[in-house]
């Protein structure tokens, strides 16, 4: 998430403009139509191991970015060496694209600020322009997800584990086959580190083109850069008996994404004693929001909470539902300007397919696992 200098007055009448320009700077769908970024096998290595750095030593961003990324956009133990060609193939031309599916780049304004302290360290205020942008490792994660899957299925056989279902496939994290994909899924980690950075790169060209003055004037810098759909290892206080003590753990967060609280030695200098920022994104026609980390999640959660709304509706059960509808049109009458590559996408995606997110996050909320801070209400975006 980018916040701006920018309030609404300022991009009145300027928002189709920048969600065209938006479209036009960054490739979505499923491969990469800009000339600027090629990589060589040996080049997508350096992108595998150092991440967002990468990016930012090849001119996309700034280095105060990196402080902003979780593991400042870099996992140390990510080993291109155990990504297959295959998955190799499918990165090269992926690395700064959106994607498809419910990936997206929005942009919206804040409606409504619920805790002003947190607001205020997030640089946050009431009726700013922000950006969001939810992409990862594209087929390249894909690829390593779909390799490890064959192998682990062999493995889980090999260590006598029982599977109920076949999607459970696994090997002990010690074991050779669990070290490997850990090493490759922080590859994949690393790619989408870059990959997001390098899109961010883009938006503040896309501003710059639009409004005719320096990113440092727009003011778009980075609120924070979050993973989620990742293992993680990661130090825990875990009880055992009357004692408590603090120990490694490999903290899975499928459908969720980090919550960590105030004092966490991992968190930014300047979130450190507030708690993380928490993005939960919500559908392309109401709203997302942002909320900061707790205490209490980590002691119930491992510092986890929800990373979205959920689906009510399958993919075909929308295309189902949207017969005879514009869903473009739809948006537009709302107030949002959408574009996207297929139209397909927009169905699949729409409003309706979603849980209310409002909902959702007000429940993690009461829950105490992660804190409202504020509302953003969509204005325009571009899907895959």
């Amino acid at each position: 998430m980018l916040r701006s200098v920018l309030s609404v007055k300022d991009i009145k009448g300027k928002i189709k403009d920048i969600i065209d320009l938006l479209y036009i700077n960054i490739p979505s769908g499923v491969g990469s139509h800009r000339k600027d970024l090629k990589l060589s096998r040996d080049e997508l290595k350096k992108v595998l191991k150092k991440g967002a750095r990468w990016a930012v030593e090849n001119g996309f961003g700034e280095k105060e970015d990196l402080e902003y990324i979780e593991d400042t956009g870099e996992m140390d133990h990510a080993d291109p060496e155990c990504v297959s060609d295959k998955a190799f193939d499918r990165g090269r031309d992926q690395l700064g694209t959106v994607g498809s599916g419910n990936h997206f780049v929005e942009v919206g304004y804040i409606k409504e600020i619920y805790d002003r302290e947190a607001a205020e360290r997030f640089g946050l205020f009431e009726n700013q322009i922000t950006i969001m942008i939810h992409t990862g490792s594209r087929g390249l994660g894909y690829q390593i997800c779909d390799d490890y899957i064959r192998e682990m299925m062999k493995a889980s056989e090999r260590y006598g584990i029982y599977l109920p279902d076949r999607q459970l496939c696994c090997a002990p994290i010690e074991s050779p086959e669990g070290k490997r994909y850990l090493s490759a899924m922080a590859a994949a980690a690393n790619y989408a580190f870059a990959n997001r950075q390098i899109i961010t790169h883009w938006v503040r060209e896309t501003f710059e083109e639009i409004f005719r003055m320096g990113a440092n004037k727009i003011g778009l810098s980075l609120v924070y850069d979050v993973c989620h759909n990742i293992a993680k290892i990661e130090k825990h206080k875990i009880k055992e008996g009357k004692k408590e003590k603090e120990t490694l753990v490999c903290v899975h967060r499928k459908g969720a994404t980090r919550s960590f609280g105030s004092g966490e030695d991992v968190l930014p200098h300047r979130y450190k004693d507030i708690g993380q920022p928490v993005l939960i994104p919500g559908d392309m026609g109401r709203s997302s929001y942002v909320l900061c980390g707790t205490k209490k999640a980590m002691e119930e959660t491992f510092g986890s909470t929800c990373h979205g709304a959920g689906r009510v509706l399958s993919r075909n059960q929308a295309i189902k539902a949207s017969k005879g509808r514009s869903i473009s049109k739809e948006m537009e009458e709302k107030g949002i300007i959408v574009r996207a590559a297929s139209k397909s996408t927009l169905v699949e995606e729409m409003p309706e397919a979603y849980k209310d997110v409002s909902k959702v996050v007000q429940v993690v909320h009461n829950a105490g696992i992660s804190r409202l801070v504020a509302k953003i209400i969509p204005l325009g975006c571009i899907k895959g």
